[in-house]
């Protein structure tokens, strides 16, 4: 299966300060969500974000926040997004069955969110070097789960590159900036 910019909508999920502090590499999660974010606006890939209990675990972190252009948060309770009516509207509007998935926690939220997309039809695509927990077992297990229930893995370089196809458009271009 081959990923395409006309097929694909990205979501980032629950990237907040609170829950943020506690991530395991929380740097270079951080500098590859932006990579990936930017990446994703560069190929005109649409984007969703979620915030998980905003009152409890505040806002998305500003630098994850401005490099989406301050999209439109779909407030949420359940871990799962797809537990969010207003989220499963906004992800069917866009009327694309590829979903790449980003952000916190690996093994609560963007793992139940993968699951439930699988069981809704949709393909999720889960990138790995953009998602964290407090604990990298918790981390690895997750992968390893979603892996086992058909979710499929990648990379922020791999999946921008093959959403670009070729070298040499204005767009290759722009991703390659940003991956170097």
């Amino acid at each position: 299966m081959r990923f395409e910019t006309d097929k694909c909508v990205g979501v980032i999920v629950d990237v907040q300060e609170r829950l943020f502090t506690f991530m395991q590499q929380k740097e270079r999660l951080e500098t590859n969500l932006i990579i990936l974010i930017k990446g994703l606006r560069v190929l005109g890939v649409p984007l969703l974000k979620t915030q998980q209990y905003t009152s409890g675990l505040g806002p998305t972190i500003d630098s994850v926040d401005d490099a989406m252009g301050g999209l439109q948060i779909i407030e949420k309770l359940s871990f799962s997004c797809c537990e969010e009516p207003s989220f499963n509207e906004t992800l069917e509007g866009k009327g694309r069955k590829h979903v790449i998935l980003a952000g916190i926690e690996s093994h609560v939220c963007v793992l139940q969110t993968a699951l439930d997309l699988v069981l809704n039809g949709y393909v999720p695509v889960v990138v790995e070097d953009c998602i964290s927990s407090r604990k990298d077992s918790d981390r690895t297990t997750a992968l390893l789960r979603m892996q086992a229930e058909g979710v499929r893995l990648t990379s922020y370089e791999s999946i921008l590159l093959e959403l670009c196809r070729k070298a040499g458009s204005d767009a290759f271009k722009e991703i390659l900036r940003l991956i170097k």
